[in-house]
C-alpha cells in the first residue's frame, strides 16, 4: 500500500468508492487532511446537509477510512459510540 499523504486524494483511502468521494466533494471535503481535521462524524454531518440520502454506511466507511478498519468492522464494533457522537454533533 502506498504511504498516505495528508494532502493526498481521498481515492487512496480504504472503504471510499466513487459515490462516497462525490458526496464528500459536494460537502467541500477534498483531501485526507480535511477529513482528518473534521473527523468522521463531522464529515458525515456535512455530507448529510448536502446529500440527505446519505446512509449510515457512509459514516462507517469514513471512520474506517480514517482508522484503517473495514467499514463492516466499524459498523459492528463502533456503531454505538459513533451514533452517540452523531447525536451530540447534531444537537
Amino acid at each position: 500500500m502506498p504511504p498516505r499523504h495528508s494532502e493526498g486524494p481521498l481515492q487512496q483511502l480504504p472503504n471510499l468508492g466513487p459515490k462516497s468521494i462525490q458526496m464528500l466533494a459536494s460537502a467541500g471535503i477534498h483531501s485526507l487532511d480535511q477529513l482528518q481535521r473534521l473527523g468522521s462524524v463531522a464529515a458525515y454531518v456535512r455530507v448529510k446537509k448536502v446529500a440527505p440520502a446519505a446512509s449510515l454506511n457512509l459514516l462507517w466507511a469514513l471512520e474506517g477510512a480514517l482508522t484503517g478498519l473495514r467499514w463492516q468492522d466499524v459498523a459492528r464494533d463502533h456503531r454505538t459510540s459513533l451514533l452517540m457522537a452523531l447525536d451530540v454533533a447534531r444537537a
